[in-house]
């Protein structure tokens, strides 16, 4: 089992930043490709971004390309999502994610149940 813990949400103005971490206890994280999704109020939960296990290949949505940079340290069993350039229409509830399969798989994959482990979310909140 993984247990994974969200936290640096919070309220920014348009064209800020925040860090978002997520720290995973329980298991080592560094066999599991790890990522981020996004639910906004009325929307359903979508993929933001995600890094495989080794750190060496990241991936992006389209929406979140250029502003958003995921990175890990296995070491400390944490992944991070630097977001830069901050739009309202990224207010959302963000949750970490963990599972098994290839992070070059989780942009295209369909729906949600094919994740091992998620987080409980933290708010990000971006003002106009």
């Amino acid at each position: 089992q993984v247990q994974l813990v969200e936290s640096g949400g919070g309220l920014v103005q348009a064209g800020g930043s925040l860090r978002l971490s997520c720290a995973a206890s329980g298991r080592t994280i560094s066999s599991y490709a790890m990522g981020w999704f996004r639910q906004a109020p009325g929307r359903e939960r979508e993929f933001a971004a995600a890094i495989s296990w080794s750190a060496g290949s990241t991936y992006y949505a389209d929406s979140v390309k250029g502003r958003f940079t995921i990175s890990r340290d296995n070491a400390k069993n944490t992944v991070y999502l630097q977001m830069n350039s901050l739009k309202p229409e990224d207010t959302a509830v963000y949750y970490c994610a963990a599972d098994r399969l290839p992070g070059s798989s989780w942009p295209s994959r369909a729906g949600l149940s094919w994740v091992d482990y998620w987080g409980q979310g933290t708010q990000v909140t971006v003002s106009s």
